[in-house]
């Protein structure tokens, strides 16, 4: 309700002001440009998101689609940096032309997605990244009207973003407000302003170890891709950047190297869906250490292990704080697993582009490497249709308690963690010890299910060990009937496990660069009743280098 009075006719009175008359500076960008996206938006052909919208040559701010994330992109102009790498007049023009739709139709009336303040916080960014590209070859009038449009709309984020729901948006917003008071002709007092509001923001939401409060490796990306050129833009206007902002990047770059597996895939926790690898390795080339990520995370809530060529990524925290977790997932004490260039056990990620119909189904713990008690989650979200469209759909219940401790050896790197997610409906704690070891061929775990305080686990329970499998990596039963996953350059890892008989199903993988695809997965499923530890093994078992 404040956000809706503050954007009323009430408070329109405080959007006005003074225009600024230049462009100091273009920021830079460090996303990802290809030229061949220009020629495509020049044919009136749209691919943002994952989908293409051919417009037929009309605007695109007045084509109607029901895609919200499409529009998002659409209305947030971070596309204007394929016009940048085109380098052509023709692109220049283009961009040109695109910006002055969007004032003529969007620019008088704050109304509607395309004034939502993140969306808005992402579009200031991008006009002044690209300003040059947009105002190259502009006449007077066009200049003057950017320029009014732009401080129209950093008047109404700097009203809007106190309002602005908790999380990475609302970081955006002050970045963006950073990034206007550095590049227009500003009072110092803005300056200052907006350099105190960012650093309050970055130390209470960068942890630490790193990570961000979401708890999600998708968000540091994102963030950084922001933050690191910002860093840059305070040097280059011979400004010192603050010191939260120096200490946040240099702790969020070494966390997105923790999360990052030896082929360049993010780990898949709490909302990351598909990896761009050059994306990452874009932003990594910033990391001025450039050493070996840490192996503990303990306020982000992750573990690592790694030996030789292979790493191991574990979940081991509680949920992050409700105000955060709308993309969250309930995959405390999952896993993955990768050996060179290779991904073997995975989590399934969540589809960033996809159907919304996914979203519960990656979210839920049979989507991860861990174990589910009797089909249910270890977290339960809200999925009332009519509360989403207000509150979206956070975690409302979750693991309270997650305990770990390392357990490394001269030969080996491991943990031991438990969690209560399940002790409220099933009475029940799991416990999982992995550790790694065999200069990082063999991967020793094991599960167990203990009732607080001791006695006698409850009848009627069923317990699903899940290691959710990549799709590019095939498996089959060898003439010992252990099941063999295979990649294609020959490198094997086999499964054991003498306690229960291991089953593969299907499963779905989420997080493909192209959508969903199908994959396998091995379960151990049985009584916690009969067995209340299970003892596993991955080996690697051949490797042609």
């Amino acid at each position: 309700m404040r956000r809706r009075l503050r954007a009323g006719p009430i408070y329109r009175w405080r959007f006005s002001g003074r225009t600024p008359d230049r462009v100091l500076i273009a920021p830079p960008d460090l996303r990802l440009a290809d030229a061949q996206i220009a020629i495509e938006i020049y044919h009136a052909r749209y691919p943002l998101e994952g989908h293409v919208v051919d417009t037929g040559g009309h605007s695109p701010f007045l084509f109607e689609t029901p895609n919200v994330k499409w529009q998002a992109a659409l209305h947030g102009f971070r596309w204007l940096r394929h016009m940048r790498a085109s380098g052509t007049e023709l692109a220049a023009a283009n961009a040109r032309a695109l910006v002055a739709d969007w004032m003529n139709v969007n620019g008088r009336r704050i109304s509607g997605l395309a004034w939502d303040p993140d969306v808005t916080a992402r579009r200031i960014i991008s006009w002044l990244q690209h300003s040059a590209v947009v105002l190259q070859g502009a006449d007077y009038s066009f200049y003057r009207a950017f320029l009014k449009s732009l401080a129209l709309q950093i008047r109404y984020l700097r009203t809007m973003a106190p309002e602005m729901p908790d999380g990475e948006a609302r970081l955006r917003a002050r970045i963006a407000l950073c990034f206007a008071a550095l590049s227009l002709p500003v009072a110092q007092t803005t300056l200052k302003g907006a350099t105190r509001n960012l650093a309050a923001e970055l130390d209470r939401q960068i942890l630490p170890d790193g990570g961000h409060i979401s708890r999600n490796p998708g968000t540091l990306m994102e963030l950084l891709a922001d933050l690191v050129p910002l860093r840059y833009t305070y040097s280059n206007q011979a400004e010192n950047p603050p010191e939260a902002l120096i200490g946040a990047v240099e702790r969020m770059l070494p966390a997105l190297r923790f999360f990052r597996h030896s082929e360049g895939t993010l780990a898949r926790f709490n909302g990351m869906g598909p990896t761009i690898h050059d994306r990452v390795a874009a932003i990594l080339h910033h990391d001025d250490t450039a050493g070996e990520p840490l192996l503990h995370a303990p306020y982000s809530g992750y573990e690592r292990m790694t030996m030789a060529k292979t790493i191991i990524v574990a979940d081991t925290g509680t949920a992050p704080p409700r105000e955060v977790s709308h993309d969250a997932q309930a995959g405390c004490l999952s896993f993955e697993m990768s050996s060179g260039r290779h991904q073997f056990i995975v989590n399934c990620g969540l589809d960033k582009r996809g159907a919304d119909d996914y979203r519960p189904l990656a979210r839920a713990t049979a989507g991860h490497s861990t174990a589910t008690i009797n089909d249910s989650s270890s977290a339960r979200f809200q999925v009332s249709a009519r509360l989403s469209r207000i509150i979206g759909s956070p975690i409302v219940a979750g693991p309270s308690q997650v305990k770990c401790e390392r357990t490394d050896t001269r030969q080996s790197q491991g943990f031991l963690a438990s969690h209560d997610g399940y002790v409220s409906r099933f009475g029940l704690i799991h416990e999982r010890e992995l550790s790694l070891g065999g200069d990082g061929s063999v991967l020793q775990g094991a599960d167990r299910f203990l009732r607080p305080g001791g006695g006698p686990v409850r009848s009627g329970l069923r317990v699903d060990l899940r290691f959710h499998i990549h799709p590019d990596i095939g498996i089959f039963r060898d003439r010992a009937e252990k099941l063999v996953m295979a990649a294609r350059d020959g490198e094997a890892w086999t499964f054991e496990c003498r306690d229960v008989a291991a089953e593969v199903e299907e499963s779905i993988f989420f997080a493909g660069l192209g959508g969903p695809k199908r994959s396998c997965q091995i379960v151990l499923s049985f009584d916690p009743v009969e067995l209340q530890e299970v003892e596993w093994r991955l080996v690697r078992s051949s490797d042609r280098r």
